[in-house]
């Protein structure tokens, strides 16, 4: 609910080893109007003792989910191939994930670079590949259908990969800075064609805003502006990858992401002039001014609908 209430109305989420919790999570979602890819998620290896599974129980017990998911025929709801990152699982258990994704059509979503101390694990597991990128590669696992959190330290070399396969990256500056894994260069990542959409990882985060993630993506590339004298982020881009961007990293830039005519109308009604808005309006704001405020400054209490395939949520809340 806190998710939705913050104004996310598709979500991509990483459930839990666990199948069962996974479902509940679906029933979750479906009881309030949520759009959402859920992941059972997949760990054979490299995991504590109470938290890890064989490649067998995790090879079956993610077809039960998926086939779960599948037969509720509800197109808001997905099921999304979820291994942890490359460290939790081996090649056994990938292989077999990347052909359920594939013959099923199913959406993929994985950790990838995210922390130097992991690219130096994945050297050291997979020394007979050329970098991370390439783990996944050469397992089947990139297509325009996979989301790769973080992407902090990708090369030149991964990043062609990335965007020759059309995977999209889910840039969690909030979680990047505050377990301090890195800041990614967003403006490298989109001058190169890369798809980038904002993601929140409440794990390693704080907060499930994305509010809170258009602005810490605005400092962060403030950051690298300071040091590398590129460009920085504009709010308008931190909003169209809070949108539109998050959509295309999806694929689902066909169906939501903005309101041109024939998607679906997944929308957000906001009053910045809200009793107990934190927004001040001036006589002579523009209307840019008033959107950089309400990115800025706005939150949930600005939000009077929200919109998901045309029925307004938040009654529900």
């Amino acid at each position: 609910r806190r998710v939705l209430r913050n104004g996310t109305t598709t979500a991509c989420y990483y459930g839990t080893i666990h199948t069962d919790a996974c479902v509940k999570l679906c029933d979750i979602i479906d009881k309030y109007g949520q759009r959402a890819f859920v992941g059972k998620v997949n760990m054979n290896q490299n995991s504590p003792e109470y938290y890890i599974e064989t490649a067998e129980e995790s090879a079956s017990e993610t077809e039960r989910f998926v086939n779960s998911v599948l037969e509720r025929k509800n197109q808001r709801i997905q099921p999304i191939i979820t291994p942890r990152f490359a460290v939790s699982c081996d090649h056994k258990l990938m292989n077999y994930l990347a052909k359920l994704a594939h013959d099923k059509g199913l959406h993929v979503q994985t950790h990838i670079s995210e922390t130097k101390a992991e690219i130096a694990w994945i050297g050291n597991l997979y020394p007979d590949h050329d970098h991370y990128v390439d783990v996944y590669d050469q397992e089947g696992l990139l297509s325009k259908k996979t989301v790769l959190a973080h992407g902090i330290y990708l090369t030149t070399e991964e990043r062609k990969i990335v965007k020759d396969r059309e995977c999209g990256i889910s840039h969690c500056p909030n979680s990047n800075t505050s377990i301090r894994s890195g800041t990614c260069d967003v403006r490298q990542l989109l001058d190169e064609g890369i798809k980038v959409g904002l993601g929140t990882d409440c794990s390693g985060g704080y907060s499930t805003s994305m509010h809170d993630a258009m602005r810490c993506c605005l400092h962060v590339s403030n950051f690298h502006a300071i040091h590398t004298e590129k460009v920085h982020i504009s709010h308008r881009e931190a909003f169209m990858m809070a949108t539109l961007g998050g959509a295309q990293v999806l694929d689902l830039a066909d169906t939501v992401g903005n309101l041109e005519v024939g998607k679906a109308f997944d929308a957000l009604v906001v009053d910045v002039t809200k009793e107990g808005s934190q927004i001040d309006i001036f006589e002579n704001d523009t209307k840019d001014d008033i959107f950089q405020k309400f990115i800025y400054l706005g939150n949930e209490h600005n939000f009077t609908r929200i919109y998901i395939d045309g029925v307004d949520v938040l009654p529900k809340l």
